[in-house]
């Protein structure tokens, strides 16, 4: 399946039972919905879907329940999380396996301490292309996030590791986004530049995006696929009122603590009806009834929800 990553790849969540169990049945049902936007590709066990929060066989049982439902048209990648190389080598390989058709590589803990030795992120990416062949997607995010910023030199690097295509961008940093972008593509043009900056999305693509990597595409993914496509096209008009549109949305969804933004994501889509119970994963927390409240006005605003419909009420 060709990897065409210029647009929308939504960060999907993952639809749980009242204990915190895989919801298999509102998996299937969210996959579906979310592949009717016509996004690029779907992002799976990331951050948003709680991936770092999954048993090693609930990850490839969220994989394969993805690949069933849309894996012939729209592709999968998978997010990649580990702590050492033979770990990751092992688990990307489970995933090609599986039939993923791409990588999103983790920043690991081994990178913490400055200065980053690039050496040692670059092996770490290498290895698990040779091992795979699979095409890498690049993760550059903010350390408060337990992520890293990397350096010029370092990115240019990495960006010659043969299966690496693309890199997301999540500095939550406008300058140091411009910054990345100009290290990346002086390295090589044809890296795709991806933005997983959810606090400035539209702006993304007046600095230089060419698609973009976030967990916000989880909801309001219709109007995200059409923001970017209108953006990428030159019609800025039309991007600006959607991302209008959409702000509010997307300031209660990521306010701080940043960390509630899944449950918050869950939250908007049981009022949306489109899943049936917000729960996350412990020590994930649920949010106040006042976060509710926010979130449905803001989805109202957004054209997402019917203005009569209630906290705990679904759209029909």
């Amino acid at each position: 399946m060709k990897l065409d990553l210029g647009g929308l790849i939504p960060a999907t969540v993952l639809p749980m039972t009242e204990d915190a169990r895989i919801d298999e049945h509102g998996l299937r049902k969210y996959i579906r919905h979310v592949a009717n936007a016509e996004p690029k590709a779907l992002a799976i066990n990331v951050d948003t879907g709680e991936g770092p929060h999954l048993w090693p066989k609930e990850r490839i049982r969220v994989l394969e329940i993805a690949l069933e439902e849309v894996g012939d048209r729209i592709p999968i990648v998978a997010g990649l999380g580990a702590q050492f190389t033979d770990q990751a080598v092992a688990l990307a390989r489970e995933f090609k396996d599986a039939g993923v058709h791409a990588l999103l590589v983790f920043p690991i803990s081994a990178y913490q301490g400055l200065p980053l030795d690039p050496e040692l992120p670059v092996r770490y990416h290498a290895a698990i292309g040779d091992a795979t062949g699979l095409p890498l997607i690049l993760f550059q995010l903010q350390p408060a996030l337990g992520g890293v910023n990397f350096e010029p030199e370092t990115l240019a690097r990495l960006c010659r590791v043969t299966e690496v295509v693309a890199i997301k961008e999540a500095s939550f940093d406008r300058d140091r986004f411009v910054e990345v972008h100009d290290a990346v593509k002086a390295a090589r043009s044809d890296c795709v530049f991806l933005t997983g900056n959810d606090n400035f999305i539209y702006e993304s693509f007046l600095l230089g995006a060419e698609g973009a990597l976030i967990g916000f595409g989880a909801v309001a993914t219709k109007q995200q696929v059409d923001l970017i496509a209108h953006a990428l096209a030159g019609r800025h008009e039309q991007a600006r009122e959607i991302m209008e549109r959409l702000t509010p949305l997307v300031d209660e969804i990521f306010a701080p603590p940043v960390r509630n933004y899944r449950a918050r994501t869950k939250a908007a889509l049981v009022m949306q009806g489109i899943l049936d119970l917000e729960t996350v994963r412990p020590p994930l927390l649920a949010i106040s009834s006042g976060e509710r409240e926010r979130i449905r006005k803001a989805l109202i605003f957004a054209g997402e929800l019917d203005e009569k419909v209630g906290v705990g009420e679904a759209s029909s």
